[in-house]
């Protein structure tokens, strides 16, 4: 039982965490695979955010369930989001789970895959499930692991967990509990050994990032607790780009909005959550903030940093949304002009008050305002990046692409893909590529 294939559902975060518990399992033994017809272990690390991720996990669990019929000895786990949200319901439903392990709980499977493990080799009783739920102090800082002797060009940094928000429709503050941050220092002792394997580019996690080390950290010279770190990563020798996801509009302040200025290592892309471009959704919603609000920071972001690309979050057919709704969050869409945007259609989430909402939107209607929103994006999208054919780039060199002999990918400071041709020692590099060609998402690029 020493073969363990991972598979992640999910946002960025999800992601991290199953590199921290594949980080975790090969320091124990286990050999972490890339097909589960290889392993004897089988983990999904799931999300909740919406039905459609839970459905997928539960899917795929019942389909891995007629091989543990096959072979009693196979075991099947769930990790994460899903597990937290759903409880012990879950065994109700898919009765063969071996192993349900909470969000807060991760740095625990290698030692229930070792009790699983003793007990089919008769050393021990045999549970019918290990099931690990309970929140526990300190949890955010077990995810740090890395893969010893991997270089990864850009890696993902958790520095917090959970949230204190309170968004109507979000079910992260049930499965994620409330914010709990890292030390600065842990975070950037963390990222000097990342920078010592080869690591150049950082991206900073959080569920709401921006409130990293708020009522634990005093402020400093005017500066918040996310900024002071900010400058501590950026004065990492080795780390040339950082980057950070989600923030929230309200972390914001001046001095996260002067960091653009001030530090050269923080890449001129911001990720900003808008869900909706109607002052009367943005209520619904439970989100603190008004159009008018977001449009001031933007505009502050873009005074410091005139061509800063922008991504957002938006949800459709929020229950009680109407025509009307729609327009004004289509215009605001359009006003802003977004380079990158998730675009979600509503998501109904058991226990989250949304879902007891009246007015809730058709789903017809729910993907009419989706394929709108979308098509401007990709308007956008393909303005912006041909905007850039003619102009040299400075990219950081990733790794090969997946399709072509001699052709590798990059990201520019924008976090725009760029293929183009290079060599293998270019890997970690940051070059200078102009760009020859663009498509709504890719940049093609030449070797100056």
């Amino acid at each position: 039982m020493n073969r363990v294939y991972l598979k992640t559902y999910g946002c960025q975060m999800n992601i991290r965490d199953s590199e921290a518990v594949a980080a975790m399992l090969r320091e124990r033994g286990y050999s972490v695979v890339e097909s589960e017809h290889e392993a004897d272990v089988v983990l999904l690390n799931t999300c909740a955010v919406r039905d459609q991720s839970e459905q997928k996990a539960i899917g795929k669990t019942g389909y891995l369930a007629k091989r543990k019929h096959r072979d009693p000895e196979f075991v099947i786990g769930i990790l994460g989001c899903m597990a937290q949200n759903r409880g012990t319901a879950l065994l109700e439903r898919l009765p063969d789970l071996d192993l349900l392990v909470g969000t807060q709980k991760f740095h625990r499977v290698p030692d229930h895959l070792d009790n699983l493990k003793a007990a089919l080799q008769g050393q021990g009783p045999k549970p019918d499930s290990i099931i690990d739920l309970d929140e526990e102090a300190g949890s955010q800082n077990t995810i740090r692991a890395h893969e010893i002797g991997k270089r990864k060009v850009s890696a993902f940094v958790s520095i917090m967990q959970g949230c204190n928000m309170k968004c109507s429709f979000c079910i992260v503050p049930k499965t994620r509990g409330s914010e709990r941050s890292r030390s600065i220092d842990d975070i950037v002792k963390e990222i000097e050994e990342l920078a010592a394997s080869g690591t150049r580019e950082v991206t900073l996690l959080g569920q709401i990032v921006t409130s990293y080390g708020r009522g634990e950290i005093p402020k400093r010279d005017g500066k918040g607790p996310f900024v002071q770190l900010l400058e501590a990563v950026s004065r990492i020798i080795g780390i040339e780009r950082i980057r950070f996801t989600s923030p929230h509009p309200l972390g914001f302040k001046r001095d996260l909005v002067e960091a653009y200025g001030q530090l050269p290592k923080l890449c001129e892309y911001v990720h900003l959550p808008l869900q909706s471009g109607s002052n009367k959704i943005l209520r619904s919603m439970k989100r603190p903030y008004s159009r008018e609000r977001y449009r001031q920071i933007v505009n502050a972001l873009r005074t410091v940093v005139p061509d800063i690309y922008l991504s957002t979050d938006v949800i459709v057919g929020f229950p009680g949304e109407t025509n009307r709704d729609f327009e004004e969050t289509q215009q605001f869409f359009e006003e802003i002009g977004f380079d990158m945007a998730y675009i979600f259609k509503y998501s109904k989430r058991s226990g989250t008050p949304s879902a007891a909402m009246e007015n809730q939107v058709p789903k017809e209607l729910k993907e009419a305002r989706n394929q709108i929103l979308l098509r401007i994006l990709e308007k956008g999208s393909q303005d912006r990046n041909q905007s850039l054919v003619g102009t040299t780039q400075e990219v950081l060199v990733e790794g090969p692409a997946r399709r072509g002999e001699n052709t590798f990918t990059g990201r520019t400071r924008g976090n725009r893909k760029v293929v183009f041709s290079g060599q293998e020692h270019l890997v970690g590099e940051l070059v200078p590529l102009r760009i020859e060609g663009a498509t709504v998402s890719t940049l093609q690029g030449a070797l100056l």
